[in-house]
């Protein structure tokens, strides 16, 4: 039976933000993972289940990276150790591409290439690669996963060659924390916020420019002196200049986040880059939250193109984002009702050992 090994650039378990280190961590928890190795620094703690092989970071290793001139260096040293002659092996990379082509020549040098299966997990939305610069990229990888079905179609019209097999597995969340509370519930964990509007929306980003927090102000600064019984939440950025109706809550512990989720009824989604996903749209969901969200990137298929919430197609003008609030608090656009939790963590755990079983069939 092949054996499974995780390369990852990240310590697992992650004690920081990261939305893919959180799914691994739900995976190798749930008891019913398929990978056998973790190659990744020295974590805090280290999961039971997977063996780990550590990549060094002392003075000494340092200096040698120097040399080489590949910081990347000891995860290839690590990768050795694993690998043998006798075995076969997946082996998933996830974005990080010039990893990749190492890894190629590692396999090619010992002999093992047609053996081992390569798994390169994409996080974003449009190619990364350049027409001009792709270096048969997808000639070495065996198989590009992908986040949703629309960025394979958007690698299919951006390439005239694309050789190689290709499959896409939705963000999970854990639909028991992110869930959606009852109403008597929620008033009364409104009050131990502080907060008493009757509406309040929601943006939960870290503040960059292409987050569209900047704009978004913008629009709320034309909105709020027609709605006075509204606030809205900032998770993420601290306060800049005053916003009458804004609220700066700055970084919140990931432990906190749901029941501000929980609390809000309108969540904004208005970035303005392509999203490979947008996890934080699949949180507010599942709290309840109605989500108006930029139509670009992954998000379309995220919210069903249109079916789970408001897609603004012109993200970049500040007046759609007025008048979609504004519909929503004037009762235009019809409530969201979900019969069940979408996205869950289970279902990222289970379609993770499909795509690893189709790779182990494949190396058969």
């Amino acid at each position: 039976m092949p054996k499974v090994i995780l390369i990852s650039q990240f310590p697992l378990p992650y004690s920081k933000i990261g939305s893919w280190p959180t799914m691994y961590k739900n995976y190798f928890e749930s008891g019913d993972h398929q990978i056998d190795y973790i190659i990744c620094e020295q974590p805090e703690q280290k999961f039971d289940s997977v063996n780990y092989e550590i990549v060094p970071n002392d003075f000494w290793f340092r200096l040698r990276r120097r040399w080489h001139k590949y910081y990347r260096l000891g995860y290839l040293d690590a990768l050795k150790k694993v690998l043998n002659k006798k075995d076969k092996f997946v082996i998933q990379v996830v974005d990080n591409y010039k990893i990749v082509f190492r890894i190629h020549q590692i396999l090619v040098a010992m002999g093992i290439r047609e053996r081992c299966y390569i798994q390169s997990f994409y996080h974003g939305f449009a190619p990364f690669l350049s027409v001009e610069n792709t270096h048969n990229f997808y000639e070495i990888i065996d198989e590009l996963v992908l986040l949703t079905s629309d960025a394979y179609k958007e690698h299919l019209r951006y390439y005239s060659a694309f050789p190689c097999k290709v499959s896409y597995i939705y963000n999970g969340i854990d639909t028991k924390k992110f869930c959606k509370i009852e109403s008597s519930v929620k008033s009364q964990l409104k009050k131990e916020l502080g907060f008493t509007q009757q509406k309040i929306f929601l943006w939960c980003s870290n503040d960059r420019p292409k987050k569209g927090l900047k704009l978004l102000l913008d629009a709320w600064k034309r909105l709020y002196p027609k709605h006075q019984d509204i606030v809205l939440l900032v998770i993420g950025s601290k306060s800049k200049t005053p916003v009458p109706g804004v609220v700066y809550l700055g970084s919140i512990p990931n432990d906190d986040l749901p029941k501000y989720y929980q609390i809000s009824d309108c969540y904004l989604f208005p970035t303005l880059c392509h999203e490979g996903f947008g996890l934080s749209l699949v949180e507010a969901l599942n709290c309840g939250c109605y989500c108006i969200a930029s139509a670009l990137g992954g998000v379309p298929e995220v919210l069903q193109y249109g079916k789970l919430g408001k897609l603004i197609e012109s993200p970049n003008f500040v007046s759609h984002w007025v008048r979609a609030m504004d519909d929503y608090l004037n009762q235009m656009d019809q409530p969201i009702v979900m019969d069940a939790p979408i996205y869950s963590a289970q279902e990222w755990n289970t379609h993770m050992n499909e795509i690893i079983q189709e790779a182990k069939i494949s190396l058969s």
